[in-house]
């Protein structure tokens, strides 16, 4: 029973802990920021979960009750947003804040991750400063599409076969 919930931590990309091997210390001038955070927040693993069902759950059920103020744009883009990063912070619960960064600024997503953050940040700005109904719609129609093709970066050639897809149903010949 053990194995197998080892097997099920490496395969959501949590470090197995190996209970022979004692951390190594290091010296105090190489540690970085993320890794003296990751130490100072060590989880187990119940608590891990029950971390990433609680904030996906939250995050859920703020993005779909958003659509009970759908016509409200502004209160519409504060919920929809903020269930997003609740959803976007859940895994930081699974696999660790310091992976959840590395992973969102591997090249392969950097300008999906960069659009997507700065959809939700242009979302918000227009909700609570702007105050403008058909500018916060506009930013959440970008933060849409922002997490729909930040998503899609972690699926294998996704974003390449809905790319040729968009292509070829619009490809229209004059």
């Amino acid at each position: 029973m053990n194995n197998a919930f080892e097997k099920m931590k490496m395969l959501v990309g949590m470090e197995v802990e190996d209970e022979q091997q004692q951390p190594a210390i290091e010296d105090g001038n190489s540690f970085s920021f993320m890794d003296d955070f990751n130490r100072q927040c060590s989880l187990t693993t119940q608590q891990r979960f029950y971390g990433f069902a609680i904030c996906l759950v939250s995050g859920l059920a703020c993005t779909f009750l958003s659509i009970l103020v759908f016509f409200h744009p502004i209160k519409f883009g504060i919920t929809f947003t903020f269930g997003n990063l609740l959803a976007l912070g859940s895994t930081a619960f699974l696999i660790g804040p310091k992976r959840q960064v590395s992973m969102m600024l591997d090249p392969v997503r950097i300008y999906a991750t960069a659009v997507y953050t700065a959809s939700m940040i242009i979302a918000l700005f227009c909700a609570f400063y702007v105050r403008n109904k058909l500018l916060t719609l506009l930013a959440i129609i970008l933060e849409f599409g922002a997490l729909i093709w930040y998503s899609l970066s972690y699926i294998p050639f996704a974003r390449s076969m809905v790319s040729k897809t968009m292509v070829s149903c619009f490809d229209i010949e004059f």
